[in-house]
């Protein structure tokens, strides 16, 4: 599939606003002390990835109604679905300046993952965490995605990768005051 950028502002990737706020404090103290451990930009890319996927579940997982959207608040309350967790990781890698966009695709809802930029070429993550059945891995050389959409069943892989949450799934996430309600206003398409 060809990823299509949303704007051709490459430092777009890399900026910071209300949700992917990678100046906040406690966004730069995990960015640093991921980066204590990392040998280069791919190491940090790829414990940063696992840090999100493993240390932070996936609120519909861990039963959490909580319904998080901006990165700082995934990080503190250690929870999010998958748009938050994907916010979470782009500000966690945005902060260490490697190119992260917002991607999604199509199965019954939109599911959010991320693609960062590495060798001239951008790369899917899916950091929506493990489980029997899921198995994410971080990859530079093939997906390794939670999902694979199937295209007889109408599922779909968004080509665009937006430098900003598109605003349905945005809408969706501000609006909803625990998670049972966010499910119900999900969106089913972009």
């Amino acid at each position: 599939m060809q990823l299509i950028q949303n704007t051709t502002d490459l430092s777009a990737y890399l900026a910071a606003d209300e949700v992917i706020d990678h100046h906040h404090p406690l966004v730069r103290e995990t960015a640093a002390r991921l980066a204590k451990g990392s040998a280069d930009s791919y190491a940090y890319a790829r414990s940063g990835f696992e840090f999100v996927r493993d240390a932070i579940p996936h609120s519909q997982d861990s039963g959490d109604p909580r319904v998080t959207w901006r990165a700082s608040d995934v990080l503190e309350q250690r929870t999010g679905i998958c748009y938050a967790k994907a916010h979470a990781l782009a500000a966690l890698l945005r902060a260490e300046d490697i190119p992260t966009a917002l991607c999604y695709q199509k199965f019954d809802m939109v599911h959010g993952l991320v693609a960062v930029r590495f060798n001239g070429a951008w790369h899917r993550q899916d950091p929506r965490g493990n489980k029997p059945g899921v198995d994410a891995q971080f990859s530079l050389d093939g997906e390794r995605l939670a999902f694979t959409p199937d295209p007889e069943s109408n599922e779909m892989d968004y080509p665009v990768l937006y430098a900003e949450p598109h605003p349905v799934v945005l809408s969706a996430l501000k609006a909803a005051p625990d998670r049972p309600y966010l499910w119900q206003t999900l969106p089913t398409a972009l």
